[in-house]
């Protein structure tokens, strides 16, 4: 007849290793919790709106810019002007275009609320993450909008426009081309935010860079959907779109490899 194994009591994991503010939370007071960071998030909005309106004119020229150059390329008539027909589309387009500029200039502290929201959650080490996670994703959106901008937008303009001639001439409202200017801006800067979110679950311990190189594959042929939602679906501005969701994702599967290297413990010799 053996002897039953001795039980050892099982030590109590490190505190390092336990949420800081581990404790239970109903439904509603998640709810209540965000609800209070989406006040936050938009108390910090309405200044930064009301800076955007005071310059809104200027906002309207820098929209309009990148129309230029495809107009002069494509020798169309006239100057790249946008015309309204309601009487109150201008003053719609400059309340819209105020509201985006807003959101651009109080994304650190909407970002900021965000992780405040997700932050209770989360261990000591990752909490760690705050301020390089806000600073990220502030640069990856506001580099997404200056690539599209940039590098898109006047050549994506000059294939769109390249169908005008002589009996097709090309006239612009701005209830048509204000939001499709505004829609592609935010969604380039949403794609800029790919190694900002893998690298964020690769921290946080939900995946690692293995899980994320298997499932490359599918992320192509998702990178391919999105990008032929997002788009106007001209072949140009798809593939400048498919390209960055691609070519950013296998940076936040590098950086998921470097954040591995960086966890891993040295194992240290028994007494």
């Amino acid at each position: 007849m053996t002897a039953d194994p001795i039980q050892l009591p099982v030590p109590d994991p490190e505190p390092s290793r336990l949420p800081e503010d581990d404790q239970e939370m109903t439904f509603f007071e998640h709810l209540g919790e965000l609800r209070s960071r989406l006040l936050r998030a938009i108390v910090g909005l309405i200044p930064a709106v009301a800076v955007g309106w005071i310059f809104k004119k200027e906002i309207k020229d820098f929209l309009v810019a990148p129309l230029q150059p495809a107009w002069e390329r494509l020798n169309l008539p006239g100057e790249a002007v946008l015309r309204f027909a309601g009487p109150a589309d201008a003053f719609m387009m400059y309340m819209k275009n105020a509201l985006i500029a807003g959101v651009l200039l109080a994304s650190p502290w909407i970002f900021w609320q965000l992780w405040m929201f997700i932050a209770p959650g989360l261990y000591k080490k990752e909490k760690a993450l705050a301020i390089p996670f806000i600073i990220a994703s502030t640069l990856c959106f506001a580099g997404g909008a200056v690539f599209g901008y940039k590098l898109v937008f006047p050549e994506a303009f000059t294939v769109l426009l390249g169908f005008s001639d002589e009996t097709l001439v090309a006239t612009l409202f701005v209830k048509d081309y204000m939001p499709f200017f505004r829609r592609m801006l935010l969604a380039f800067g949403i794609v800029f935010e790919v190694p900002v979110i893998v690298t964020f679950l690769a921290g946080a311990g939900i995946v690692n860079w293995r899980q994320l190189l298997k499932f490359s594959r599918w992320w192509i042929v998702c990178a391919a959907f999105i990008s032929m939602l997002l788009t106007p679906q001209d072949v140009y501005t798809m593939v400048m779109m498919l390209i960055p969701l691609v070519a950013l994702y296998f940076v936040g599967v590098g950086l998921a490899y470097l954040i591995s290297i960086f966890q891993r413990q040295p194992s240290e010799p028994s007494p």
